[in-house]
C-alpha cells in the first residue's frame, strides 16, 4: 500500500521559512510526477509546485515563484517544499499528491500531470 506522509508545517510569522516533506512509503513504477497543493478554507485546492522524474525543472505557481523551492531526493523517496518569504495568504492545508490511481472520474490537473493520490496534509500557518 502506497503512502504519501507530510511533515514539516507549523506557525511562523511573516517573512519566515518552512520546509514541508513528503515521504513514500514506497515509489509506484508508473508515477512520474509529485505535486505540491494547498488549501484554505473555504477556498479550492490549489496547486504550488510540480516536480518530474528524469530531471526536469519542477513547475511553479505564479504566486510562489520565487519564494518556493521543490525538488526530490530519489535515494530516500521523499519530496521537499522549501517555502522561504512566507506570507499571511500563505496560511493553508499543503498537500503532496502522486500521479498515480487518478480515479474514473478524474484527477486534478496542475503542471501536465494529472495527481489522483493524496497524502493528509500539513498546516502551515503564517501569522504575526
Amino acid at each position: 500500500q502506497v503512502q504519501l506522509v507530510e511533515s514539516g508545517g507549523g506557525s511562523v510569522q511573516p517573512g519566515g521559512s518552512l520546509r514541508l516533506s513528503c515521504a513514500y512509503s514506497a515509489h509506484p513504477e508508473s508515477s512520474r510526477c509529485v505535486g505540491w497543493f494547498r488549501q484554505a478554507p473555504g477556498k479550492e485546492r490549489e496547486g504550488v509546485a510540480a516536480i518530474y522524474s528524469g530531471g526536469v525543472s519542477p513547475y511553479y505557481a505564479d504566486i510562489v515563484k520565487g519564494r518556493f523551492t521543490a525538488w526530490q531526493d530519489g535515494a530516500t523517496d521523499t519530496a521537499y517544499l522549501q517555502m522561504n518569504g512566507l506570507k499571511p495568504e500563505d496560511t493553508a492545508m499543503y498537500y503532496c499528491a502522486a500521479d498515480y490511481k487518478v480515479p474514473p472520474s478524474g484527477g486534478r490537473w496542475f503542471g501536465g500531470c494529472e495527481f489522483g493520490y493524496w497524502g493528509q496534509g500539513t498546516q502551515v500557518t503564517v501569522s504575526s
